[in-house]
């Protein structure tokens, strides 16, 4: 009687699972009968030429097995031992609540699947090996080194705005991963802050990232009227500050963003002035030449401002400093000689007026 009331708790949980979870009724019945012959397998072994199976009754949960000589499934015979109605109930609801963290699972990674490409809130719960495990809400994503700004400093129970960047399977199964390091997190940044990037009328074109570091952002406008760099800047800085303290602090260079690709490598080496560019539209090479005191401004701190503005525009950029005219010092030598004769005039009239006072000194004395 205990045996037939388990069966009939079995088969009720089965058709409510199944159904609540969107799974497929066979498909469990099919992981329950591999289960239990497991289970049979595990106590008392397969014989060697025989072939075994089971069958669970979907209405009341009965389980019984059989077994057969190869090839003659025809005469398969029952073989299912006194008391295993117990261990059947026991695996099937195993099996159960294997398949409602599978299904549970599966609904959030087909949620998050839709939010790819999206900023989310997270708290780093902890650390496994050079991966951060973080807490996304309903999940707990992964932030691989991969995704980890070099120069920030993560601790757990940090909270922070992650960019959700894709499903992967890490090899434990498929897991939802994020990114602060992800060009992806500054450009979603600036469409939260931005209601003219969020509206459309301004349009972030690329963005090049040292995560930490630097950014460059491209901006363009859709609509007449609306200051692309200006929206993005806010007044006072408002907005681009905002975007910067949520990125512990990084630069952000913030360009106008052109079809022609001259001026657009000119803007995307400022904050450097006088920047003059020759283009090898074949090989894509720019040779940028600047002046002497502006070399550093474009080359920036270990080569990062050029390297990013050859990953903003796509160019890669030879950059070198330009000499002052030639003829520059021949005339400054000139000006100065003439200065020199005339300086030298004055001082010949008064050694020439002091000889001749000399004698009329002599006879008064």
């Amino acid at each position: 009687m205990t045996m037939l009331k388990a069966r009939t708790e079995f088969a009720s949980a089965l058709n409510q699972v199944c159904s609540e979870r969107g799974i497929d009724p066979e498909t469990v019945v099919e992981t329950i009968k591999e289960a239990v012959l497991a289970a049979y397998k595990r106590d008392f072994n397969f014989e060697e030429g025989w072939e075994y199976g089971a069958e669970i009754d979907p209405e009341t949960g009965a389980t019984r097995l059989f077994s057969w000589q190869e090839g003659q499934e025809d005469k398969k015979k029952a073989i299912t031992p006194p008391g295993f109605g117990r261990i059947a109930a026991q695996v099937a609801k195993q099996v159960l609540l294997q398949k409602i963290r599978e299904a549970e699972k599966s609904a959030l990674i087909s949620e998050y699947r839709q939010k790819i490409g999206s900023l989310t809130n997270g708290m780093i719960l902890r650390f496994e090996g050079p991966n951060i495990i973080v807490d996304i809400g309903k999940a707990e994503a992964v932030m691989p080194p991969i995704d980890q700004a070099r120069l920030e400093r993560y601790q757990p129970n940090q909270r922070l705005t992650f960019y959700v960047r894709t499903i992967e399977d890490l090899g434990k199964g498929e897991q939802v991963v994020v990114s602060r390091a992800n060009e992806g997190l500054v450009e979603k940044l600036f469409r939260r802050e931005v209601p003219e990037v969020a509206s459309g009328s301004v349009e972030i074109k690329k963005v090049a990232r040292e995560a930490g570091g630097r950014s460059k952002v491209a901006v363009a406008s859709t609509q007449a009227g609306v200051d692309p760099v200006g929206s993005c800047v806010g007044q006072k800085g408002v907005r681009v500050q905002a975007v910067i303290d949520e990125l512990e602090g990084e630069k952000i260079d913030i360009i106008q963003y052109s079809d022609e690709p001259t001026k657009f490598i000119i803007a995307a080496l400022s904050p450097a002035e006088g920047v003059k560019v020759e283009l090898d539209e074949a090989e894509k090479v720019a040779t940028v030449t600047v002046p002497e005191d502006q070399l550093s401004l474009a080359i920036g701190k270990d080569g990062q401002n050029v390297r990013l503005a050859s990953r903003l525009t796509g160019y890669k950029i030879d950059i070198k400093g330009s000499q002052p005219p030639a003829e520059a010092p021949t005339k400054k030598a000139t000006v100065n000689k003439a200065t020199v004769k005339k300086a030298k005039k004055p001082a010949k009239k008064v050694k020439k007026a002091v000889k001749e006072k000399s004698p009329a000194k002599k006879s008064r004395e």
